[in-house]
């Protein structure tokens, strides 16, 4: 089953998606103000300092509190290559001239960083050995190690535009010709024109579909995936528990916004019902089995990261507006702009390869956002 790249909920992928957004929004700001690159690091460097005073007191904090736990052996190690490996990337590795040195450039502070951290009173080896044997995996797929395993991209998804192309009545000639698997986005108006889902998705649309299919919500538990950002939800199921005011944003109740992929087959039958294959996708294109929903009210949506489900793929915009940030990959910032915001709204279809493109979302105040996508060969 392909695997979306999710934001981690631990205090480390906490502290991470924080220096990412910070990092985001020092540079749009640098972008803003036509600060010089090496302002810009300098910028950055002081947001790293203060961002590891913040990491040192959470650090001594769960030390007290959990003198004994595992949180003293492999996590410092993970969040301390982490950091490092973060304030490399964005302040001090070059733009590719060649691929070696980019290699090199990312295998050498992993390699430091690590030596470092067995160096330091606080590592212990032996928890160490511990944490590894109850892993399930000796590698977690984060962004971490997605950022250095990524093969090297064509800087041609980026080059020569400093926006999303906005298209309408979209032929699949053009689509096949510039977009289909080039990795250059777009964004298609008004292409949701005959889907029922229009009309019929909402909260209690698929609060009643899931509940009435026996199986479907443990299904999204076991076999499928469910993102709850940045709320406090386990599951789906405790998603379609919360009160009506909540589902409805009354006032003083707090915001939500979670994702799920569905591969239940009849709920998929009934969603597909609802909607069909965008119309400009290529005839002899097959589509994922899988439905990708996120739903939610206004704020943050997803914090930037890349995801890992090998194929590009669509979203169509059922209801509300989200606004998209993309960032092209580091190796394509000498050639592209650094990045690009483009509104979705409701009735748009948005496509982008997100295995090559960073990008986040932000649901605009107003109507509920609700989109379902999928992916496509």
């Amino acid at each position: 089953m392909p695997n979306k790249f999710r934001n981690g909920t631990s205090s480390n992928g906490s502290r991470r998606d924080e220096l990412i957004k910070k990092l985001v929004k020092l540079r749009g700001q640098a972008e803003k103000d036509g600060l010089e690159k090496e302002r810009v690091r300098q910028i950055f460097l002081k947001s790293w300092n203060s961002a590891a005073e913040v990491r040192a007191e959470n650090k001594f904090e769960d030390g007290e509190s959990n003198a004994n736990s595992a949180s003293s052996g492999l996590a410092p190690v993970v969040d301390r290559v982490w950091s490092f490996l973060l304030y490399w990337l964005f302040s001090k590795v070059p733009a590719k001239k060649n691929t070696l040195v980019y290699v090199f450039s990312l295998i050498f502070p992993v390699m430091l960083a690590f030596l470092l951290m067995l160096y330091t009173a606080d590592f212990s080896f032996t928890l160490l050995v511990d944490d590894v044997r109850a892993m399930p995996c000796l590698v977690d797929t984060n962004f971490m190690v997605m950022e250095i395993t990524r093969p090297v991209e064509n800087c041609d998804i980026c080059r020569g535009f400093d926006s999303v192309p906005v298209v309408e009545n979209l032929s699949r000639e053009e689509f096949l010709e510039r977009h289909a698997y080039s990795g250059v986005p777009v964004l298609v108006t008004g292409a949701t024109a005959n889907w029922t889902a229009m009309q019929a998705f909402n909260f209690s649309f698929f609060k009643q579909l899931y509940e009435g299919i026996d199986g479907a919500l443990l299904n999204v538990e076991e076999e499928c995936q469910f993102f709850p950002y940045n709320t406090e939800f386990r599951t789906l199921a405790e998603v379609f528990n919360m009160t009506e005011d909540r589902a409805a944003f009354k006032e003083n109740e707090r915001t939500w916004y979670v994702g799920w992929s569905n591969c239940h087959p009849e709920v998929a039958s009934v969603l597909r019902e609802h909607y069909e294959r965008p119309y400009f996708l290529p005839v002899d294109s097959e589509s994922s089995a899988l439905d990708w929903i996120f739903m939610g009210g206004s704020g943050i949506g997803a914090n930037i990261h890349l995801d890992f489900v090998q194929r590009p793929s669509w979203q169509a915009q059922i209801s509300g507006q989200k606004i998209w940030t993309l960032i092209p990959p580091p190796e394509c910032e000498d050639v592209c702009k650094e990045s690009m915001k483009v509104t979705v709204n409701k009735g748009d279809i948005i496509v982008v390869d997100t295995n090559i493109w960073y990008h986040s979302t932000y649901v605009t105040p107003g109507e509920i956002s609700i989109t379902i996508g999928s992916e496509y060969d």
